[in-house]
């Protein structure tokens, strides 16, 4: 998992980061109570760490384990440790395979 460094991230970093559009980052805040952004006098949303966290969290409900959003909400609200907990799993996977893949990559580029 990336390490957050900042206090806070506008929508653009925050898309980066979960790989997301931008749309489905406005759309989730409006379905989930829990995404809560700052926004300043212009607007501008702000997320938080607990934000983005919040976010990788419904990115694995709804994209890996292909729940509604509302049964994806029910879960969140049943077992939210469980959750971060498997979705902090998922993407430590995905990072190792990644890096798996580029090893292999290498190594093939030098036979």
């Amino acid at each position: 998992m990336d390490p957050i460094e900042k206090k806070f991230y506008k929508i653009g970093e925050v898309a980066e980061l979960t790989g997301l559009p931008v749309s489905t980052l406005r759309f989730w805040e409006q379905q989930f109570t829990i995404i809560k952004p700052r926004r300043n006098d212009r607007g501008t949303r702000f997320y938080t760490p607990d934000d983005v966290e919040r976010i990788r969290m419904i990115h694995y409900l709804v994209k890996h384990r292909g729940l509604k959003l509302d049964a994806a909400q029910e879960e969140l609200r049943r077992n939210p440790e469980g959750v971060s907990r498997k979705s902090q799993a998922v993407t430590r996977l995905m990072q190792v395979r990644a890096k798996l893949c580029d090893m292999i990559k290498a190594l093939d580029s030098l036979r």
